[in-house]
């Protein structure tokens, strides 16, 4: 017997029958054929082997009626085996026949049990699917989410076959009884029953997975899915942008497909058993695309051209027109200000407000009202500075670098310091990445991405290209403007160098003079020893008193900032200077005019430390001075006072707070009528540079006096000359200067820890797929930062115009085709639609980066324009219309909805660029305090995107509808719903303002007492539409018993109000 099985060979030779002459002549033929053969329906066939020689005489026959042979086939394979025997069985008896054919089927079981062929045997019967490449990908990506080994949903893990078989979800070879099957195919037009989350499988990975059914549903002995945990440099946004043919629709529909968007929208639904929803009616669009491009609501002069307008170029001419407004900047400029981080304030423990921020915010609205390219708009925010020198139109760009939150408190310790600068940088890579390359670059800060093929030195390569920054403001002027004001300082300058110059050469010679008699002339001013912080007495004439008040007029610390410690006040009696009459427990009282901030526990620094007769607690003042008071239980007669700061060592041995220098002690019998007693006069000053001072005035001759004299008074002079000056103005966009240090490896992300210096160079990521660059490491600092945008806008770039694409789709539906704008890695996801991204991204491109033309291409395809009513059918496939069946209805933002309250109630001010507006005030005590603002009026009344925005400032009506907080990006806004919001749109104090004006408004455009024309108006105004009977009698109801004012509260708080369809 001779066995074939694939392309191996076993050899067996037998005498079946005992005869010598009588031999079995088994042939068996496998046809298997390989992916390649089977796509081409072609087989691969055993070879022919010859029977034995003493017979080949006989083969002949084989091909007479005589010659018998047995095929035997199994229906679920591409396995065919042909038994031939010799002689023809008919020819033998029938026991003999029976016996034979027995032996060749257990030699069959034998040949087929000791080969390969156990382990596939089951394959197709027309096409092979191959498990690892084409069956385990589609359950990898749609079903191990849920039904892996970690997450093992209704207890069924897919990582192996076991589960499979055990819960019996496949029946091999009947893909119509297995619920598998079952389950991911969707039936009379409703959403399948699995997955629960993301999309569902398209027809042809359904396919797939029934024709693996349907041929035994192999799945190898060993074979495990992993469950996908990083991404590769293989991952899909990675990849060179494709150019993918818009597809034709499984069935054309009418006025669909009108773009090659539809194409790719109307195919992904088709495939997924679903159907567009008709074409809103021009109110509903003239609303949506407004509210889309402009932020503001269509005014119904607007809507009343739009809607009848004959022109079948109707809608498209509305988008021009939307698109050519300045409003359309101030709405897509908030947009990238989210998505950059944009703040107006330092965050942090300060906290200060930036108010020279915002001329980058009206560089961004006026980019996108020029419609500036994108490739163009990268390069000025990376590197304005040295693109636009001289144009400060240009050079504000840089504002993007320096936009995010800044600790500007600032750290004596080097260590700290190093820190905060790590962090500094680490905001700015942040930013660039997420921003323009949709990669979370400062994930790998102290080690390689544990998600993205990102390594820990392209981190670095990039950071390399920020070395120089500084987070500061700049001036910004033109190099004209800067000419002339270097024209008007620069002799001034010059002059105020000379005098200086000579006030030096003066003190240097009497300096001399100092040394020589320092002993002398520091008796002969300062007959008393100065202010000790261990114990400080002043004695005098004894005096009768009840008050005693200590003002500090100095302190020993730094002028106008340091704060005032004593930790006790004493006073001693005339008759006995053992016995402190100022003590607490003898009845006095202490009081100060100051504590240390207003919001400190009294009980940590307050007065009553000074008199309780210990030295362990302080009183602090809030301010460089202060004043406190001793009221005695009754008049007494008084010598002496002591006060101190670290009076035991013991209880504080590191102390070092500021205390008294310059002071004046005042007693009183009645507390109000005060006497001077004692004051710091004729001691010797604590500050050496103050002592320094008065020794050399001192010690300055007639001569030397009456020129030095002459010298201050020039230097007054010129200083004020100079100060009348306007300076230039300045803004928060950063400086820039040559790294002191190269660029290292920080390990685990520390600066103590440094690694191997670090060149600015591009991303490794992306090497095969963009031209990259390494520079040198003491490359230019401007160049390292032209060179990095110039290749994130690099034409092979794949993530930056995917990046723009994904967010201009993003804004126009509510999600993108990725869900993730700033993150196109693994984190991510992957995108609902992979080929129309692609191909929006090459329209990038085609349209040279501009943002108006991408709109238009958007905007004016029927899936944008689709209505959005809702479709329980679809709605069973497709609950979030992820595929588009429908336009998502989706609520406005905070701003839009502030902005829609005040343009409808006629109170918006239109009021473009410039400082913004506040609506809170704050004051600065060390850190800086936000509350409330009270007043209000027109400037308050700009658009919100005027509003300077503080870091961690929530502001009543756009912080409860989920203004992003500043301190981070905001690529995607939440959308929450809570009591507060309905609240505050029904009760706050701007509601109610404003539902009056709107009240008045309907008024002053309606004909006096017609009720009728008022409730038209408003809904025109408020909806955009006319409104139906019932709301007519229910509106003229509410306005006859509550009247105008409250009819307009009911509008504004309606959601169709503050919802876009």
């Amino acid at each position: 017997m001779i066995c074939h099985i694939g392309c191996k060979k076993v050899s067996l030779q037998m005498h079946l029958l005992g005869h010598s002459e009588c031999r079995l002549l088994c042939i068996l033929e496998i046809h298997r054929s390989s992916v390649k053969n089977s796509r081409s329906k072609t087989n691969r066939t055993a070879p022919q082997t010859s029977p034995p020689t003493c017979h080949s005489k006989c083969l002949d026959q084989a091909k007479t009626p005589l010659y018998q042979a047995r095929q035997t086939s199994f229906p679920q394979s591409k396995v065919c085996f042909t038994i031939v025997s010799w002689p023809p069985t008919r020819l033998l008896n029938p026991t003999t026949r029976l016996h034979m054919w027995n032996r060749c089927l257990i030699l069959l079981n034998i040949a087929l049990l000791h080969s390969p062929l156990c382990y596939h045997w089951r394959l197709h019967a027309k096409e092979q699917i191959d498990f690892r490449t084409q069956v385990a990908p589609i359950l990898q990506k749609h079903c191990l989410r849920c039904h892996s080994d970690g997450k093992s949903s209704g207890k069924l893990s897919l990582t192996t076959g076991t589960n499979l078989a055990e819960q019996q979800l496949v029946v091999p070879g009947k893909p119509d009884q297995s619920r598998l099957i079952e389950i991911i195919t969707p039936a009379a037009g409703k959403r399948p029953e699995m997955p629960q989350e993301g999309p569902a499988l398209t027809a042809q990975e359904i396919g797939t997975l029934r024709g693996w059914v349907g041929n035994g549903a192999l799945w190898p002995a060993s074979f495990e899915i992993k469950s996908p945990t990083s991404a590769s440099k293989s991952w899909w946004s990675l990849q060179p942008l494709s150019k993918p043919v818009p597809p034709a629709p499984l069935q054309a529909l009418p006025n669909w497909p009108s773009s090659p968007v539809d194409q790719f929208v109307l195919r992904r639904l088709q495939d997924n058993g679903l159907s567009p929803s008709s074409q809103a009616d021009r109110r509903a669009l003239i609303r949506r695309v407004t509210f889309d491009l402009t932020g503001l609501p269509p005014t119904p002069a607007d809507i009343h051209a739009f809607v009848t307008d004959p022109n079948p170029a109707a809608y498209e001419k509305l988008i021009d027109r939307l698109l050519a407004s300045p409003q359309y900047g101030e709405r897509w400029g908030r947009h990238w200000l989210d998505v950059m981080r944009f703040g107006e304030s330092n965050g942090y423990e300060q906290n200060h407000v930036r108010d020279n921020a915002w001329p980058f915010r009206d560089y961004v609205i006026q980019s996108f009202n020029e419609d500036k390219s994108f490739d163009r708009f990268v390069l000025e925010q990376l590197a304005g500075d040295i693109v636009g020198q001289g144009n400060p139109q240009i050079e504000v760009a840089t504002g993007f670098l320096v936009a995010g939150s800044f600790d500007s408190v600032g750290n004596g310790n080097p260590i700290a310091r190093r820190l905060i600068r790590a962090n500094t940088l680490d905001d700015v890579i942040a930013a660039t990445g997420s921003s323009f390359l949709g990669l979370t670059i400062n994930c790998c800060r102290c080690h390689d991405h544990k998600f993205d093929p990102l390594a820990q030195l392209d981190y670095f390569r990039v950071r390399a290209a920020f070395e120089g920054l500084q987070q500061t403001a700049r001036p910004l002027t033109t190099t004209a403007q800067k000419q002339r004001h270097d024209a008007q300082r620069g002799p001034l300058v010059q002059q105020l160098s000379n005098v200086e110059a000579q006030i030096a050469d003066l003190r240097r010679t009497v300096d001399k003079r100092v040394d020589e008699e320092r002993t002398t002339l520091i008796r002969k001013l300062f007959p008393r020893p100065p202010v000790s912080k261990y114990g400080t007495t002043e004695t005098f004439t004894p005096i009768e008193a009840k008050f005693f008040r200590f003002t500090i007029l100095r302190s020993t610390g730094a002028v106008g900032k340091s704060t005032v410690s004593l930790d006790e006040f004493e006073l001693f009696a005339a008759e006995d200077p053992t016995r402190n009459l100022a003590l607490a427990t003898s009845g006095a009282k202490a009081s100060v005019r100051s504590m240390r901030y207003s919001n400190d526990d009294p009980l940590a620094y307050g007065a009553h430390h000074l008199n309780d007769g210990r030295f362990d607690a302080v009183w602090i003042s809030g301010e460089p001075g202060g004043q406190l008071t001793i009221e005695l239980p009754q008049v007494a007669k008084i010598d002496s006072a002591t006060w101190s700061v670290d009076r035991i060592r013991a209880y504080a041995p590191n102390r070092s707070g500021a205390f008294s220098a310059e002071y004046v002690l005042e007693a009183s019998r009645d507390g109000k009528h005060w006497t001077a007693v004692a004051d710091h006069a004729g001691r010797q000053p604590y500050d050496k540079s103050r002592l320094d001072e008065q020794l050399f005035l001192e010690a300055l001759q007639p001569d030397e006096q009456a020129h030095h004299n002459t010298l201050l008074n020039q230097r007054r002079s010129i200083r004020q000359e100079l100060a009348a000056i306007k300076p230039l103005p300045t803004a928060w966009i950063g400086t820039f200067s040559e790294p002191a240090e190269p660029t290292y490896l920080m390990k685990g992300g520390d600066p103590e820890k440094k690694g191997p210096n670090v060149a600015p160079a591009s991303l490794s990521v992306l090497d095969q797929v963009v031209p990259s660059y390494q520079l040198a490491e003491d490359a230019p600092e401007g160049s390292r930062r032209q060179k990095l945008a110039q290749w994130i806008t690099h034409p092979d770039n794949p993530l930056t115009p995917r990046v723009l694409a994904n967010r201009i789709w993003h804004y126009h539906f509510g999600r993108g085709i990725v869900a993730t704008p700033s993150d196109l890695g693994y984190n991510g996801g992957r995108p609902s639609h992979p080929q129309l991204l692609d191909w929006l991204a090459q329209q990038v491109h085609l349209r040279e980066w501009r943002w108006k033309p991408l709109h238009r291409l958007i905007l004016t395809s029927e899936t944008y324009r689709q209505a959005s009513s809702f479709h329980g059918n679809s709605a069973q496939i497709d609950a979030d219309a992820q595929l588009l069946w429908r336009f998502p209805p989706r609520r406005l933002t905070a701003e839009a909805i502030r902005d829609s309250i005040l343009e409808v109630a006629g109170r918006l001010e239109h009021k473009m660029g410039g400082a913004g507006f506040r609506l809170y005030e704050y004051t600065v005590d060390n850190v800086a305090t936000y509350y409330p603002r009270n007043d209000v009026g027109q400037e308050t009344y700009r658009r919100a995107v005027y509003h300077q925005n503080a870091r961690a400032v929530k502001v009543d009506l756009l912080g409860e509808y989920d203004l992003p907080e500043c301190a981070l990006p905001a690529p995607q806004r939440n959308v929450t719903t809570s009591p507060l919001q309905a609240l505050t749109l029904q009760n706050h104090s701007f509601m109610i303002d404003m539902a009056r004006s709107f009240a008045n408004r309907l008024i002053l455009e309606s004909e006096p007492g017609n009720i009728d024309e008022q409730i038209t108006r408003a809904y025109h105004l408020a909806f955009a539409r006319n409104p139906i009977r019932e709301e007519s009698t229910a509106a003229r109801r509410l306005i006859k018993d509550f009247g105008l004012l409250v009819f307009c509260r009911a509008l504004y708080n309606a959601n169709e109000f503050i919802y876009v369809h």
